[in-house]
């Protein structure tokens, strides 16, 4: 049986930034990109423990993908078998924050 696999309202918010700016020069090219980070993080429903531990936090259950240019940041919740989706951060930007919801 699969993971659910659910997006947070910070994931939701980086892929809406992340869409939006892509947009500005290139609109289709930016839904493509979405549709793309999104088919990617479906993939973790039938391998949760796909991507490595965040080396920041150095916590099994915060594990990434990488993604392009893209940190994929997800919680893995193996008794209830869901994972969420916490951030899309651009590996530029430094140390991944995680906004309390």
């Amino acid at each position: 049986m699969d993971y659910e696999v659910t997006l947070s309202l910070s994931a939701r918010r980086d892929l809406e930034d992340v869409v939006r700016y892509i947009s500005a020069d290139a609109p289709e090219r930016a839904i493509e990109f979405g549709r793309f980070l999104i088919s990617s993080v479906k993939s973790l429903a039938q391998f949760p423990e796909k991507g490595r531990v965040v080396p920041e936090f150095g916590n099994s259950v915060i594990r990434e993908i990488v993604v392009r240019s893209y940190r994929v940041i997800y919680r893995v919740n193996h008794e209830s078998r869901k994972i969420e989706v916490i951030r899309f951060w651009h590996g530029r930007r430094g140390m991944p924050d995680f906004p309390d919801e």
